[in-house]
């Protein structure tokens, strides 16, 4: 199984109560990036992995977090 780990993502729902209104402007500040990611900037780790190019690939995790360190 393939996943995709998603940082902070700039989407509708921030701004319709996923986000409190005090922190939106800092939404996404955190990452090495400086900026939220766009949906856009996510769906070709998606695409990719429903591929047939990621048919050898198993039991890895694409990282789509700006930058993030992980764990």
């Amino acid at each position: 199984m393939n996943v995709v780990a998603p940082g902070p993502v700039w989407t509708p729902l921030q701004v319709s109560g996923g986000q409190p209104e005090e922190v939106l402007k800092d939404f996404g500040a955190k990452t090495p990036l400086g900026r939220p990611g766009q949906p856009a900037e996510m769906a070709p780790a998606y695409v990719f992995l429903a591929s047939q190019e990621s048919s050898y690939i198993s039991g890895e995790t694409l990282n789509a977090n700006g930058g993030m360190p992980t764990p």
